[in-house]
């Protein structure tokens, strides 16, 4: 018997759910086949290729879910190689291009707390498919697990390897490696007990000092999510470290639970997420690297980020928020980069993916290459630019569905003409409500999708004028 359509729905970037109340194992072997079956549809060839990868990250018993939904799909009909440990996303979505499977099944729950686990859906080109592909997989749920008269086989295999080797082939990674050895650079790697864990000694061919590379289903308490609030132990390393004059540079680098995302530290403590590092990798592969193509943002990405794209002659492209709009432009254009303010940075030269073991290989480069820290990295461009700001965001718990449909029917029917004492002089509505103000800064109201939630995204001269609007912003919502 199937199971009901509106129990398992996609979301931006894969299913997930709690463990043991929506994510269980019954319901990941029926939707692993069902996967396989659509992206067998979607991306087989004539030569009747039946591949399937399947991997998992460090979350609560991935593994043995990886296992059962390999066993399921191989029993389907399809050949399945599983990968033999935890491996970040992104090498399943290299491997899936580089191996010419149908597509890999990822049993991750990203950055989510520890209660939850999930399944991305990788497409033979390496990247996550699109909602239509989601869509047909969905439409199938009440038809119930496929089985086939003639099983396929199945392997083990490790992802790392052939991964490992495309990303070097990318960087100058000798260059990094000695600076380390001589303590010219002092590295430290948050890899919040996710995926991550080993992955730049890999690369580096030397020891990194990791922090939290403990198998840990709970991430401390906390969530696997490259913010400031879960990485006070990196933060104070730093910190520390810049005290006692450790190193010519310091750089910490952080990732989320499955590795797609990243945020850094720079050599004074100070917190950088990707609105400050994809200008630097802007400059780092333009201006010193000599690449170009298109840089792809989205509507919540900083304003320097256009303003470098008109400094180094380069096209841009603005996008909804959501990975999956950004890998989509950057397969139909020649791009440079593409990102997103969440943490999400991706290469035209490499897979449609979100990558941030070869995003921490780049900054890392910039750092060596230019023997400047990475504030006064970030420092500078403002400067070339002659734009400031700081940014931030904060979501906003609502008190149900009902409260989002009374607001997001306020922003319809009486548009904000001022906020916090600035006029609107024009509001973007690609996704959410974009004002622009007066004085330059902006404010992004969106409303989640799936839960009573809104998102506010402010960027400003200052951060005591960010704080002052998404103050205001939150006040205004409370009000409605």
């Amino acid at each position: 018997m199937g199971i009901a359509a509106n129990q398992i729905k996609f979301g931006t970037d894969g299913w997930r759910g709690v463990i043991a109340a929506d994510f269980t194992f019954e319901r990941l072997t029926m939707l692993a086949t069902l996967a396989a079956e659509v992206l067998a549809q979607n991306y087989g060839d004539v030569e009747n290729n039946r591949l399937i990868l399947i991997g998992y990250d460090r979350r609560f018993m991935a593994e043995d879910f990886a296992r059962a939904a390999a066993e399921a799909v191989q029993a389907a009909g399809y050949d399945v190689k599983l990968a033999s440990g935890y491996s970040p996303t992104p090498a399943l979505s290299w491997a899936a291009k580089a191996q010419k499977a149908l597509g890999a099944l990822v049993i991750t729950a990203s950055h989510n707390p520890a209660k939850y686990l999930g399944l991305k859906v990788k497409g033979a080109f390496g990247g996550s498919v699109a909602p239509e592909i989601t869509q047909q997989i969905e439409a199938l749920i009440p038809q119930g697990q496929r089985v086939a008269e003639t099983p396929g086989t199945l392997e083990e295999f490790d992802p790392w390897e052939s991964y490992c080797e495309g990303l070097r082939a990318c960087v100058r990674v000798e260059p990094i490696r000695e600076a380390i050895v001589a303590g010219k650079l002092k590295l430290w790697v948050d890899v919040m007990h996710g995926a991550a864990a080993s992955g730049l000694s890999r690369l580096l061919g030397t020891q990194v000092e990791e922090l939290n590379c403990d198998r840990d289903p709970l991430f401390g308490g906390g969530a696997p999510e490259p913010l400031p609030k879960y990485i006070p132990e990196l933060l104070a390393v730093v910190k520390a470290a810049a005290e006692r004059g450790e190193g010519e540079m310091r750089v910490g680098l952080v990732f989320d639970g499955d590795c797609d995302r990243i945020a850094a530290v720079d050599g004074q403590g100070n917190f950088l997420s990707s609105q400050i590092l994809i200008p630097i990798l802007i400059d780092h592969l333009s201006r010193a690297r000599g690449m170009t193509g298109e840089v792809v943002k989205t509507v919540s990405g900083s304003d320097l980020i256009p303003k470098l794209a008109e400094l180094y002659e380069l096209p841009l492209y603005q996008t909804p928020i959501g990975y999956k709009y950004v890998g989509d432009r950057m397969m139909a254009v020649p791009a440079l980069l593409g990102g997103e303010e969440s943490g999400g940075i991706g290469y035209g030269h490499h897979i449609p993916e979100r990558d941030a073991l070869l995003s921490a290989l780049y900054v890392l480069e910039a750092v060596v290459e230019s023997g400047r820290d990475l504030g006064e990295f970030y420092a500078q461009l403002q400067e070339k630019a002659g734009f400031f700001s700081d940014y931030d965001r904060i979501d906003l718990p609502l008190a149900g569905m009902d409260v989002r449909q009374r607001l997001l029917e306020r922003l319809q029917s009486e548009p904000l003409v001022e906020i916090a004492g600035q006029s609107v002089v024009d509001c973007l509505t690609v996704d959410g409500y974009k004002f622009r103000l007066t004085d330059g800064s902006w404010l992004l109201i969106r409303f989640s999708g799936t839960e009573p939630v809104l998102r506010l995204y402010c960027e400003a001269a200052n951060l005591e004028r960010v704080r002052e609007i998404l103050e205001w912003a939150r006040d205004w919502a409370n009000s409605v």
